[in-house]
């Protein structure tokens, strides 16, 4: 049998590469929106971060977020990134 190909996505934290399934999709929708999509199949934009909260400080702290959707993003956005981060590890 083939193996299947694991597709890798780059988190915007910690830069390192990993399996797709092991990253969160942050996601901005097509009217501007931007939120964590945990099932990855909501339309628009997206960027991978690690299941941290730390990846998700180092991309604030360098804005690399902001760079890829290429917007300005709340303060009020990470805390609520930040909260769905915390409630999906538990």
């Amino acid at each position: 049998m083939k193996t299947r190909k694991i597709s890798m996505r780059m988190c915007l934290g910690c830069g390192e590469m990993k399996p797709k399934k092991e990253l969160v999709r942050v996601v901005k929708s097509p009217d501007g929106e931007i939120s964590i999509d945990l099932t990855g199949k909501k339309s628009g934009r997206g960027a991978y971060i690690c299941r941290s909260t730390e990846c998700l400080a180092k991309a604030q702290k360098s804005k690399r977020l902001e760079k890829s959707f290429s917007c300005m993003i709340e303060q009020s956005v990470y805390d609520t990134m930040e909260a769905e981060l915390k409630n999906d590890g538990q």
